[in-house]
């Protein structure tokens, strides 16, 4: 009796936290005016799982609370998207994407073993979505733009969802992946938190000093992320 109790109150909470997931890193995006560190495959490919898994458990008729947290997700990660795509100044290629997007979700329940066989690929789709992250991080080493507390609230509804024994690997999976995407983005928040210390804007521009009052900013940017 206690263990379903503590096993709807996870339930519960996890809708709640989906329904303002993305929330922090949509206001990062409107605030910064850059995407520099977030990275566009990653989002995309986010969406693509989503898409999939509602369109699995619509075709084989699951009860609506078994996926009534992924419809909030897309609406988040569409906005995301055209933000990014407004940004970066390529808004005409969300009309594209948009296409894709819709004609890909119609096709997948044309016949049975794809919509089958898209699902089985879930676990891959939203693994390589994480590592696709991660390799942005990497490779930019820039995280000043990417929300700590967006992944952070990822990694508790992944943790709350891992004890669901039919989707474990899925889910222990994407804890792994979101709690090490949290890590690295703590660790290069650290190298710009020093160099905001040492009176550089940047990490890679040491030669760069920032007066009194833009340091203080900066510092109050970074711990607003």
């Amino acid at each position: 009796m206690e263990s379903d109790t503590l096993f709807h109150v996870a339930n519960f909470s996890t809708l709640l936290v989906c329904m303002v997931l993305k929330f922090p890193q949509i206001f990062v995006l409107l605030r910064a005016k850059t995407t520099t560190g977030v990275s566009l495959p990653s989002l995309v490919l986010e969406l693509i799982g989503y898409i999939v898994f509602v369109t699995y458990q619509m075709y084989y008729e699951y009860p609506p609370p078994t996926y009534l947290e992924y419809p909030i997700l897309i609406a988040q990660d569409v906005v995301l998207l055209l933000l990014i795509f407004y940004y970066d100044g390529r808004l005409q290629h969300s009309l594209v994407y948009s296409v894709v997007f819709v004609v890909g979700w119609r096709l997948l329940t044309v016949q049975k073993w794809i919509i089958d066989f898209a699902m089985s690929l879930c676990t891959f789709i939203s693994g390589a979505s994480k590592f696709a992250q991660l390799q942005c991080l990497w490779t930019s080493k820039d995280a000043g733009h990417v929300s700590a507390l967006t992944w952070a609230l990822a990694t508790y509804t992944c943790a709350s969802k891992s004890n669901k024994r039919i989707v474990y690997l899925f889910f222990s999976l994407w804890l792994n992946l979101c709690t090490f995407l949290y890590s690295t983005h703590l660790y290069h928040c650290g190298d710009h938190w020093r160099c905001a210390s040492s009176g550089a804007l940047h990490c890679h521009d040491l030669a760069e000093p920032v007066g009194p009052s833009q340091r203080a900013l900066l510092q109050k940017t970074t711990w607003l992320h």
